[in-house]
């Protein structure tokens, strides 16, 4: 995957969203949150909070040491200081709910590595990520974990839209983000930076994903677009 700049959040400097590559496919964004889509709300929203967070528990990339084999996915958990929710995260059809599944325990896997402060990503990344994506996201969480900062606040991630190709092995996951509540902490100063004003904090993501011989869809690439929902 060939990537050409790595763009960091507006965060202050920081980043609360994802990577901003550009690949022969697409990749991820470190300037707004992770994958893409279009804007737009739900009934449907699950937050993923883990109890204890705000009380200086770790939160987990994976429930093993190891990684994960065959098609059982790992275990990947968010203390409460940050919450990602995933509004309308549903399909009817069976192969792109599969898709879109993947793709959220993808970038739940990330920002559960950049909150642990593991710039290698963590064995759940490398569970949903091919090769060349591991390769983009560790730059990703560098950007974070290479200036100690953390994220806290809320991340929506909404209007998901899942593509099958032909072949049914190759798919597009689109979805938009809301930065408007997400934040990063210096670990060090405590100091806390939010979207610079002026700044449209909603991020489009496009997201090239494959599935593997085990059947999990794995990311390949994101391309990220801020102001590109509407």
């Amino acid at each position: 995957m060939l990537r050409s700049l790595l763009h960091t959040p507006n965060f202050g400097g920081e980043a609360v969203a994802r990577r901003a590559l550009t690949t022969t496919a697409a990749v991820f964004a470190t300037t707004a949150a992770l994958p893409l889509t279009a804007c737009g709300g739900g009934d449907d929203t699950s937050a993923d909070d883990i109890e204890g967070a705000g009380t200086g528990s770790s939160p987990s990339a994976s429930a093993s040491a190891s990684t994960p084999s065959g098609g059982k996915r790992p275990e990947v958990t968010l203390p409460s200081s940050f919450r990602l929710t995933f509004e309308n995260w549903t399909s009817s059809d069976p192969e792109k709910q599969a898709v879109l599944n993947d793709g959220k325990e993808q970038l739940r896997a990330g920002y559960a590595a950049i909150i642990a402060n593991e710039p290698d990503g963590g064995d759940a990344l490398a569970f949903y990520d091919t090769k060349a994506g591991l390769s983009a996201d560790r730059e990703w969480i560098k950007s974070y974990t290479g200036k100690n900062v953390t994220v806290i606040g809320e991340l929506p991630v909404f209007d998901p839209e899942a593509t099958l190709f032909a072949e049914k092995t190759k798919a597009q996951l689109r979805y938009c983000t809301d930065e408007s509540k997400a934040q990063t902490r210096n670990r060090k100063s405590g100091e806390v930076t939010g979207t610079p004003s002026g700044t449209d904090p909603h991020v489009a993501y496009v997201v090239t994903m494959q599935k593997n011989e085990q059947g999990v869809w794995q990311t390949v690439s994101t391309n990220s677009d801020r102001g590109g929902c509407s």
